[in-house]
């Protein structure tokens, strides 16, 4: 897309060197925040409900990927998602004590509405399912095709279904970014 047509999409702010795919998908554009340097690929899906979507400074969203439901989501600066990962701040409740779907009218069912916090230089990999509640630490790498019900502690990695914390994750990343963001302002 070009810088006038992410302006007319009508989000709520946007940042500089913003890269959105014409193929990805975009609803409650009011609802959502963009820093500067993020990506957005082909065939993303961001759907903000009420909480809304607040995406941080060099974020990319790889294909395939969806950010969708009424509680916030936030994703913190140099956070990431693999493509095909799934965040959901709503969920159905699967027990069969209501109705489901969102064609059923809402006093019928009951939906779990909650925050996702992705916090900053957390990755998330390909296929992995976010679910509502869940906070991702700082530095936490989730291993591709995990589902992910619990908070992820900061500078660990997780893996499987459900996700498990199966080492400590290095933090020379901390160190590189201090050297980016310092390369940054001198040049400027």
């Amino acid at each position: 897309m070009s810088s006038l047509q992410i302006k007319e999409m009508g989000l709520r702010s946007c940042g500089e060197n913003v890269l959105i795919s014409e193929k990805a998908s975009i609803y409650g554009a009011s609802k959502i925040s963009l820093g500067n340097n993020v990506r957005i690929d082909d065939f993303c899906i961001l759907s903000a409900g009420n909480g809304g979507i607040t995406v941080g400074n060099y974020v990319h969203i790889a294909c395939y990927s969806s950010i969708i439901g009424r509680g916030k989501v936030t994703m913190e600066d140099f956070s990431g998602l693999s493509s095909r990962v799934s965040i959901y701040s709503s969920s159905d409740d699967y027990s069969g004590k209501t109705l489901t779907n969102s064609t059923v009218p809402e006093n019928y069912r009951y939906v779990d509405h909650r925050d996702v916090y992705i916090s900053r230089h957390a990755i998330i990999g390909a296929g992995s399912v976010i679910l509502p509640g869940v906070c991702i630490g700082e530095g936490c790498a989730v291993g591709a095709l995990s589902l992910v019900k619990k908070n992820c502690d900061s500078f660990s990695v997780y893996y499987g279904n459900p996700a498990k914390k199966i080492k400590e994750r290095f933090r020379d990343h901390l160190e590189i970014e201090k050297n980016f963001l310092e390369e940054l302002n001198i040049e400027k």
